[in-house]
């Protein structure tokens, strides 16, 4: 059976996303992620969000301090704007779910499609015979994150496309070899600003948390003083002033970063910004994003600080969370085991 013979999946529509609990969430991860799942929240999308703690222990990482980075995770979340009683946010080592669906999505999967994953070959490098079993196989517990709860939709960035078009290939082959129309083709949602928001440091390379150049990003829980200081000291190139329109962006990507955030920010496209600071100086424009992007993140900062040290407000919403998204995962992984052909008691 081909995919365009799957037959259309008629259930709810449900968007999935998770975000790791390793290093500072920072504007990249807004930008790019929490902020566009408010705006699904809004907009009446079904949302579960996930701190995805068993793909955190795929890479070397400090035990002491998963709880609180946990914590931080969903304390972010609530701060960006989801609200627990509207969007289910929970750890995902709470739901049993993921792994149990994960082992058989692994007997599903072919070696050949995972052998086929850039990022496994970015980060295991030349040691990959080295690396752990579930380094190479967290992309097949992905897909059962984002299928153990039948989503149709998940908010991606496109460095995660590849990822879940694997997800798409194992649903499919799963419905095809049981001859049933069982689970969705997850589809991406990646329109919109701030879809990939590049290192203050290198318009090159994607902001990252673990970046070892802490001015590389604005951290979540950077002050206002902070952030200014890094916007300040932000690259941009010996030109020393803005572009006239987005054809100036041709070899300064530096400069084409920082107009992204500030469109992101405001609301606005790269033409709009440039029609308002085009041909005047950086000296100019960085202060004005520096003002416009603590206006828009100390709000964040401080609910996040005030959840962080109120860790028992967290913990409820993602206990209650936690027990929403069973709910919801295990009628779907008693189906699972039907289909499969486990004896049930």
């Amino acid at each position: 059976m081909s995919e365009q013979d799957t037959p259309t999946y008629a259930g709810p529509q449900r968007v999935f996303s998770g975000i790791q609990p390793t290093g500072n969430l920072h504007l990249g991860n807004y930008l790019g992620a929490l902020k566009k799942f408010t705006r699904l929240q809004d907009d009446g999308w079904d949302g579960i969000y996930c701190v995805v703690d068993l793909h955190a222990i795929t890479m070397p990482y400090d035990t002491g301090a998963m709880v609180s980075q946990t914590r931080q995770i969903a304390a972010a979340m609530i701060a960006c704007g989801l609200d627990p009683k509207r969007s289910i946010i929970f750890a995902q080592s709470s739901v049993r779910a993921h792994t149990e669906l994960c082992w058989v999505f692994n007997c599903i999967a072919r070696m050949g499609w995972l052998e086929k994953m850039t990022q496994f070959k970015d980060k295991a490098g030349k040691n990959s015979e080295r690396m752990s079993v579930g380094l190479f196989d967290y992309p097949v517990l992905q897909a059962a994150d984002i299928l153990a709860y039948k989503a149709t939709h998940v908010p991606v960035g496109e460095d995660q496309q590849q990822h879940l078009e694997l997800s798409r290939d194992i649903a499919a082959r799963f419905n095809e070899q049981y001859e049933a129309d069982f689970f969705p083709l997850p589809e991406a949602l990646i329109e919109g600003p701030g879809a990939r928001i590049m290192s203050l440091k290198d318009g090159t390379k994607k902001m990252s948390k673990s970046d070892p150049a802490e001015n590389s990003r604005i951290n979540l829980i950077d002050d206002a003083d902070t952030i200014a200081k890094k916007i300040k000291k932000s690259k941009t190139d010996m030109l020393g002033d803005m572009p006239s329109d987005t054809g100036g962006f041709e070899g300064r990507p530096e400069v084409k970063n920082l107009v992204g955030i500030y469109g992101a920010l405001a609301g606005m496209s790269d033409d709009e910004v440039l029609a308002e600071y085009g041909g005047k100086g950086f000296g100019v424009f960085k202060p004005a994003l520096a003002e416009l992007a603590v206006e828009h993140l100390s709000p964040i900062t401080a609910r996040m600080r005030e959840l962080m040290d109120n860790p028992d407000e967290i913990d409820a919403a993602l206990r209650d969370g936690a027990e929403r998204a069973k709910a919801i995962a295990e009628p779907i992984m008693e189906e699972v085991r039907q289909t499969v052909g486990f004896w049930r008691p």
